[in-house]
Parts: structure tokens; C-alpha cells; sequence
């Protein structure tokens, strides 16, 4: 559904007339290839928790530059965003237990 929309937003509107959507669209991308590395990779929920606020405030932004082009590119990425709110949840409490020192 992610490819499905920045693919429609593509189509839409090319590279010249979304700049901002795709922009948007491709850092968000790249913070969620980072997140995995940092969180797992280097055992770090309090930086992937920062990574996946700046993901989730991204796909947010997504959202709405995607909602000018196209309602349904708008529409495709909501269950991403709902996803992304579930994890930050999971990782933030994740982080906290750590802090805490009581397993999570």
C-alpha cells in the first residue's frame, strides 16, 4: 500500500509537481529502514525511539502533501501511520522497562 501510493502520487503529479510529497515520501522510507538497525542492531530503544517519532511525525507529513495530489495516496498510507503509533507505543514502553531495569 506504500509503494502503491507514492507510485500514484508519482503518476499524478511526476517528480516536478510532488517534490515535496516525494521528498517526504522518501525520508520517511529511509527512517523506517533505519529504525530496524538501531533498535535491534545496536540494542538502542532510546534512539530507536527518537527514529521512530521523526518516522511517524514524516509519515504524517506524508499524509497530508499526499492528500493534495491524491485523496486515495493519502488514504493507502493511514494503516502505515496506525501501525507506526502501535510500535512507537511498543518501543517507547520498551525503552522505559529498560530504564527501569526490569525486563520487557
Amino acid at each position: 500500500m506504500i509503494a502503491l501510493a507514492g507510485w500514484l502520487v508519482w503518476r499524478f503529479a511526476g517528480f516536478g509537481g510532488a517534490t515535496t510529497a516525494l521528498t517526504l515520501y522518501a525520508v520517511q522510507i529511509l527512517l523506517n529502514a533505519a529504525w530496524t538497525p538501531v533498535f535491534f542492531g545496536r540494542h538502542r530503544p532510546d534512539l530507536g525511539f527518537a527514529v521512530i517519532v521523526a518516522l511517524w511525525l514524516c509519515i504524517a507529513a506524508t499524509i497530508v502533501a499526499f492528500a493534495h495530489i491524491s485523496a486515495v495516496a493519502a488514504w493507502l498510507m493511514v494503516p502505515y501511520f496506525v501501525w507506526v503509533t502501535f510500535a512507537s507505543g511498543l518501543n517507547f514502553t520498551i525503552w522505559r522497562l529498560n530504564r527501569a531495569g526490569l525486563p520487557p
